[in-house]
Formats: C-alpha cells, sequence, structure tokens
C-alpha cells in the first residue's frame, strides 16, 4: 500500500448518493438531527443513522448533543470548501441532476456557502474587492491590501479577532452556480454575520437563501462599489 494521504477513503464517504444529499443538507451552516438528515437523503432513520456513524469516524462530520437531543453539522470548513468545489467540477464536467445552477432563483441571486455568502452576490462582491484591489494575490492565496484593510475596518470588522483565529482570514472558494469565486475564510463568515447585524440580510429558515432587503442591497451595493445588474 502506497504511502499518503487516503483519498480513497474520503472520496468514498463522500461518493455515496445518501451521504453526498447530507452534506449537501449540512451546506446551509445548520446542524441537523438524523431525522431531518434521513428525510434529506430518502433513506430510512436506521440507514441514515449508519451514514452518520461512518461519516463521523471518517472526520467529515461532528456530533453536537444538546440535551437529549443529538444533532450533525460539517465537521470543519475545509470539508464544506472540498464539497463546493466537487459541486463546481461536476457542473463543469456536465455531471448534473438539474439545470445548471440552483432552480429557486432566490438561492441563484445569494445563498449560504456553508457559512458564507454565495451566489450572484458573493462572486460580485468578490469581483470588485479584486476589481478595486482591496484583495490581493500573494504566495499563499489571496489576502487584505492596505486599502482592503481600511474598507473592512469601515464595515465594523474587528481584523484583529480574525487573524488570532487559526481559520484562513480569506480563502477562494468555486461557486458551483455561477462557476466563479466567492470569498470564503473567517472574513467571508464575518462578513454575512455583519450583512445580518446590520439588517441588510436575513437567512431563509427553510432553504440556503439569503434576503437582502431593498434598503441592505442598495447598501451593499455602496459598500462595494457594485453596479445595479
Amino acid at each position: 500500500m502506497r504511502e499518503g494521504p487516503d483519498i480513497a477513503r474520503i472520496a468514498s464517504l463522500i461518493g455515496d448518493p445518501a451521504r453526498a444529499n447530507m452534506l449537501t443538507a449540512l451546506m446551509s451552516g445548520k446542524a441537523l438531527t438524523a431525522s431531518e438528515l434521513a428525510q434529506e437523503a430518502g433513506v430510512t432513520l436506521q440507514t441514515a443513522s449508519s451514514h452518520l456513524a461512518k461519516l463521523t469516524d471518517g472526520g467529515l462530520l461532528r456530533l453536537r448533543k444538546q440535551g437529549r437531543h443529538r444533532y450533525f453539522a460539517l465537521a470543519h470548513d475545509d470539508v464544506a470548501h472540498v464539497l463546493e468545489n466537487l459541486m463546481g467540477l461536476a457542473v463543469s464536467a456536465g455531471h448534473l441532476r438539474m439545470r445548471t445552477g440552483p432552480k429557486d432563483g432566490a438561492l441563484r441571486k445569494a445563498r449560504i456557502c456553508y457559512n458564507h455568502l454565495a451566489g450572484d452576490m458573493g462572486t460580485r462582491m468578490f469581483d470588485s474587492l479584486m476589481t478595486q484591489r482591496h484583495l490581493e494575490l500573494n504566495e499563499k492565496g489571496i489576502d487584505l491590501s492596505e486599502s482592503g484593510v481600511a474598507l473592512m475596518q469601515h464595515l465594523g470588522i474587528d481584523l484583529a479577532a480574525l487573524r488570532a483565529k487559526r481559520s484562513a482570514l480569506c480563502r477562494e472558494c468555486l461557486d458551483w452556480s455561477e462557476r466563479r469565486t466567492h470569498l470564503a475564510g473567517s472574513l467571508g463568515r464575518a462578513l454575512l454575520e455583519r450583512f445580518e447585524q446590520a439588517g441588510w440580510a436575513s437567512r431563509d429558515a427553510n432553504s440556503r437563501a439569503v434576503h437582502f432587503t431593498r434598503r441592505g442591497e442598495k447598501a451593499f451595493r455602496e459598500a462595494f462599489s457594485i453596479a445595479e445588474p
């Protein structure tokens, strides 16, 4: 047996259709029960429990207990990042179970990708940050430039607290519906939280959609110098 990372095991965990449906459901960022995930996967609760045990043992899920209830969530950001990239790869390779992009127009416009903003508004924000050179490329990937730091401070983002975290500040994430990049990492998470705190947007309780108010969308475009579509 060759030495090195066992990608075959990870691929086999993700590759089962029922487990893939469970993992995709958890891309909303919410923790779900075994019953809820069984419904998402279209399997019995007993079968779902077996799948969830494998995903947890494989390091892709983490179990959270609250009282008598047991909830499952993606283990960490890297799992979400891999899943979104696999969705993009499936789209580009023509492996579709539906038409390109989310069926729901609201999901196309803005949605949650685990903990950050995706969809048309997410990719527009990333494109604007790159065009205005608020984000810059370096040997490690992308990071904020001096002007980017100033913009984030203006928006009320605590960069010192974010940089103290173990996760990367900025990460590129391939948007599978737009086939373009949106912003992930701790900064992507903080920006989505800021949009919600400011009353610009709210998460749909029953889907991954993010709904911007009219005032919030206007403020969003002004903050990132985005022209109206």
